[in-house]
């Protein structure tokens, strides 16, 4: 099993240049086979909303807490390491317009040598959409079609495609992504829809549910990956785990191929003692990442 790490936000200083890039240098070194940056775009300060996934309904970021644009921060880092896969854990795909957002993942994913997973998600917050000026209530269809319609531009040397959302005809999308086959897509997501959305257009699902949920999730997945004419196809499953041998054995066993583990360092100085201690807990797990320990 592969393991990745989430940077500290709401506690370390994820904005800051010294300490992104630092973050990313240690992630490498160490032998972690991914960083997985999150995305809001914007956080109102009193919402309604309902946080999925959280007894409570609230998430645990305050309004104030500085998220960095995901790919602009996966850029720097990509600038400062070789093989740490960079991956967005997830990018708000229904606040994005998909023909721009194509070429941005593909020229992203060329300067990176081919090492970006693009990790995606409807979003939650309503009054973040409302913010953005897109509409909330259709966001998945306009997710599905924005899978779509990137798969195209990455894959055609000349792509038209006519949707409900998006229309291009005959247009080229250069730079393309290194792989033929366009970039890795991991719907985020933990519900039977996503694990469809998966299956139908995805490479791997990341939810946010009890071990004992994911062997049915990815049966969906793999079921709806059939009926779509991808039967065959390799998936992952990535989800967040603690730290710990036996926490990662656990999710090993029912199917994991991720785990990613939150981080909550300060500054650069605890994040190389925290991410040691992660490295030193996990060790016959980094062996399997590629480079394994530096």
């Amino acid at each position: 099993m592969k393991i990745g790490l989430i940077p500290p936000y709401a506690v370390g200083p994820v904005e800051e240049r010294d300490f992104a890039l630092g973050f990313a240098r240690l992630a490498e070194e160490l032998g972690f086979e991914s960083v997985f940056a999150v995305e809001h775009v914007v956080l109102p300060v009193e919402y309604r909303s309902t946080y999925p996934y959280d007894p409570g309904g609230r998430m645990p970021y305050e309004a104030r807490t500085p998220q960095p644009d995901p790919l602009i921060w996966l850029a720097a880092a990509s600038a400062v390491t070789d093989r740490l896969r960079l991956a967005t854990g997830v990018l708000e795909l229904p606040l994005r317009n998909p023909v721009v957002l194509a070429k941005e993942l593909a020229t992203l994913d060329r300067l990176a040598g081919g090492r970006l997973l693009l990790g995606v998600g409807l979003g939650w917050m309503r009054e973040e959409a409302e913010a953005v000026g897109v509409s909330f209530d259709d966001r998945a269809r306009r997710a599905d079609e924005a899978l779509r319609a990137m798969r195209c531009l990455w894959r055609e040397p000349v792509a038209s495609f006519e949707g409900t959302f998006v229309r291009f005809r005959e247009v080229r999308c250069e730079p393309r992504p290194l792989r033929p086959e366009g970039i890795p897509v991991i719907v985020g997501g933990h519900s039977e829809a996503a694990a469809r959305r998966a299956g139908r257009h995805g490479d791997g699902l990341y939810p946010l549910v009890p071990p004992d949920r994911i062997p049915a999730l990815r049966a969906i997945m793999e079921e709806e990956a059939r009926r779509a004419g991808r039967s065959g196809h390799r998936f992952e499953i990535t989800t967040v785990g603690a730290a710990d041998p036996a926490a990662a054995e656990a999710l090993a066993g029912v199917g994991v191929d991720r785990m990613l583990v939150p981080t909550t360092a300060p500054d650069l100085g605890a994040a190389r003692r925290e991410l040691e201690s992660i490295a030193d807990r996990l060790e016959e797990y980094l062996g399997s990442a590629a480079g394994g320990r530096a």
